[in-house]
């Protein structure tokens, strides 16, 4: 057990220095010019639209809570809405603290207070992940679609051209052709000597995993009302969707961006929240990189936009979830089959 929370603080401290590194770097890099600009844009920003976005974004926590009960139910168990949200926010809260924490502290507060065990909880939670990935999927599929040219003028500039710069820099040296040939013969080497481990790997924890995902998207088939919950889901990342978009408006530099453009800041401002705790730092980084190189907005703007918006979102949590932590256990404290924390037993 301390090991796991040895592991776990490392982990925290690894991924918190990474955004702090990143902030860091971000800020460094901003000249006088750049700052004045940036702190107008602040300055100018239309909050309203700040607030309705966190209006929306709350209302996909409510909604997620809701849904929760569907998965619940087949096995036998319901989760009161109140708690559900509560339980919800908190593990939003937590997250920022140590990352994957949110669903541990989700299922522990819906057992004590619930009565769901923590193994059925913890599953549920599981499959909701799986149908998140699999929706984020689609949005991939969709940026691709409505983003292509976008995206591959992108991977043409960063990607495909400097690689074709670095290969025709091979071919003009013998030498360093040869160090690729041998690199590309070491990795097919190692893939023929390594491949039983593979094979192995694949019939192990990697395959049970990867069988456990095939299981729960499996599941929604079973539900009661399978087509509510997916409709649920889907609501679900729309809110996520709508609360970028509106804060778009909150900008003069951004107003004019379209939908098409958010969905790309969605999938890659996801990839930032996945990377470090909440996102922090490596949202805004993303976001900036992509608002300033890609749509070439303003400076100011592109700044401005992703860090209203990471804010707006942290403190959103941050106030609810130090609230939902206050509701709990007055709004339970009449209930008798409360279970009490493991130190108590």
């Amino acid at each position: 057990m301390a090991g796991k929370n040895i592991k776990s603080i490392l982990q925290f401290v690894v991924l918190l220095s990474i955004g702090i590194l990143l902030i860091w770097l971000s800020l460094r890099q901003i000249t006088p010019d750049q700052k004045v600009k940036i702190i107008k844009s602040f300055q100018e920003a239309d909050y309203f639209w700040i607030i309705v976005s966190l209006l929306v974004s709350l209302f996909s926590h409510v909604l997620r809570a809701y849904r929760w009960n569907y998965l619940l139910k087949p096995v036998g168990h319901s989760v009161n809405v109140l708690n559900a949200t509560c339980e919800v926010l908190i593990g939003y809260l937590a997250n920022y603290g140590i990352p994957r924490m949110g669903e541990i502290s989700r299922c522990t507060l819906a057992t004590r207070y619930d009565k769901v065990p923590f193994e059925v909880a913890f599953g549920t939670v599981i499959t909701e992940r799986i149908i998140d990935l699999a929706l984020f999927m689609v949005i991939f599929a969709l940026t691709l679609l409505l983003q292509f040219n976008e995206l591959i003028g992108l991977a043409n500039r960063y990607v495909f051209d400097p690689l074709g710069s670095k290969l025709s820099g091979f071919s003009q040296s013998p030498a360093k052709l040869v160090v690729l040939l041998v690199v590309v013969l070491a990795i097919i080497a190692a893939f023929v000597v390594l491949r039983k481990k593979f094979s192995a790997l694949l019939k192990g924890k990697l395959g049970k995993i990867i069988s456990g995902m095939g299981q729960g998207l499996g599941s929604v088939a079973k539900l009661e009302k399978p087509f509510q919950f997916i409709f649920l889901s889907v609501l679900i990342w729309i809110c996520y969707f709508y609360s970028l978009y509106l804060c778009f408006f909150a900008l003069s530099g951004t107003s004019g961006l379209g939908q098409s453009a958010c969905l790309t800041l969605l999938l890659f401002g996801t990839f930032g929240v996945m990377f470090t705790p909440g996102g922090l730092g490596a949202y805004p980084a993303i976001l900036y990189w992509i608002l300033f190189n890609v749509y070439h907005v303003d400076e100011g703007a592109s700044f401005a936009l992703p860090w209203i918006a990471w804010t707006g979102q942290f403190v959103l949590i941050l106030i609810f979830g130090l609230i939902s932590l206050i509701t709990l256990p007055i709004y339970n404290r009449n209930t008798k089959d409360v279970v009490p924390p493991i130190a108590e037993r």
